[in-house]
C-alpha cells in the first residue's frame, strides 16, 4: 500500500479531518472536519464526504457519492449523530448514505466488502452487514436492518423499518415492504417469497443435506394450514439440530410489534425450481 497520502489542490479538506496512511482525493472533493479515512481510502473526484462519517481501509469512493448527508427525517434536530462504514467497500458514482437521526438509534452503519452500485441510497439509522450489493439504484428506507451476504436488485425499495435476513436476495424491481427471512428469494410489487436463494447457498457451500432441512423447514413454517405462530413451535422441535433452519425461525421470532413476516407467493410454496436439491 502506498503510505504517501495525496491531495488534489482543487478538494477542500476542512481541519480536524483525519487522514490515515496513502489516502488519496482526488480533484473536487471536500472532507469535512468531523471525517476520519482510514488507510488507501480513494476518493475519485466530486465526492462529499460530510459530517461525522468513519470509511473504513481501502474503501474506493467514485465520483457524485455524497457520504454522511443530514437525514430526511423531519424529527431530526441537528445533534450530532454518524454514518460508519466498512473496510474494501466500492461505492459507485452518485451513491448516498446518510447520518443517523438524534431521535432515534444516531448512527447508520454499513459493514465491510459491500459492492453499492450507482444510485444506490442507505437512510439514516440503517444497518447493513458485510458483503451486501446493492445493485443500481437500490433504495433503504430510514431504520432497515440488512443482513449479511445479502443482494438488492436494481431499483428495488425497501420500506423503512424491515429486516431481510442474511444471505437474502431481492430482485430487481420489487417493493419489499415486509421483513424477509435469511436465504430466501422475495421479488414483485407488493414482493412475496419466491422459495431459497438455492444458488447462493450452494456457493456459500451449504451442504446438499442442510439444503434439505432449509425446505422442509420453509414449508413447515409457512403451513397456512395452522397459524404461524403455531408452526414456529413445531418447527423448533423438528428442526432443532439445524442452524440454517434456526436462524430462519429465531429470526421470525425476534421481529418487533411493527413489523411482519413476508409470505410466499402461494401457500407454503417454493419456485427456487432447483431439481437438484
Amino acid at each position: 500500500m502506498k503510505t504517501e497520502t495525496v491531495i488534489h489542490p482543487s478538494s477542500v479538506v476542512e481541519p480536524g479531518a483525519r487522514l490515515g496512511a496513502g489516502v488519496r482525493i482526488g480533484p473536487f472533493c471536500h472532507v469535512s472536519a468531523d471525517a476520519v479515512l482510514g488507510d488507501g481510502v480513494e476518493l475519485v473526484s466530486h465526492v462529499a464526504v460530510r459530517s461525522a462519517t468513519t470509511i473504513g481501509a481501502g474503501t474506493k469512493v467514485y465520483p457524485m457519492a455524497t457520504l454522511g448527508a443530514p437525514p430526511q427525517n423531519m424529527r431530526h434536530k441537528g445533534g450530532r449523530t454518524t454514518l460508519t462504514i466498512g473496510a474494501n467497500c466500492t461505492i459507485r458514482e452518485g451513491v448516498t448514505m446518510h447520518v443517523g437521526t438524534d431521535s432515534s438509534r444516531g448512527a447508520t452503519e454499513v459493514g465491510d466488502n459491500g459492492n453499492f452500485l450507482a444510485y444506490a441510497h442507505i437512510a439514516h439509522d440503517c444497518i447493513v452487514g458485510k458483503n451486501a450489493t446493492f445493485a443500481n439504484g437500490a433504495t433503504l428506507g430510514g431504520h432497515c436492518e440488512i443482513g449479511d451476504n445479502v443482494n438488492i436488485g436494481g431499483l428495488t425499495a425497501v420500506h423503512q423499518f424491515v429486516r431481510v435476513g442474511d444471505n437474502a436476495f431481492l430482485a430487481g424491481c420489487s417493493a419489499i415492504v415486509g421483513d424477509v427471512i435469511p436465504f430466501a428469494i422475495a421479488s414483485g410489487n407488493r414482493a412475496k417469497l419466491r422459495g431459497l436463494n438455492i444458488i447462493g447457498l450452494k456457493r456459500s457451500g451449504l451442504s446438499h443435506s442442510e439444503l434439505h432441512l432449509l425446505r422442509r423447514a420453509y414449508r413447515t413454517v409457512f403451513d397456512r394450514s395452522h397459524l404461524i405462530a403455531e408452526n414456529i413451535v413445531r418447527a423448533r422441535v423438528e428442526f432443532a439440530d439445524s442452524p440454517s433452519a434456526m436462524k430462519i425461525i429465531d429470526f421470525i421470532s425476534s421481529r418487533g410489534k411493527r413489523q411482519y413476516t413476508m409470505p410466499p407467493l402461494k401457500a407454503g410454496a417454493d419456485d427456487d425450481s432447483d431439481d437438484d436439491v
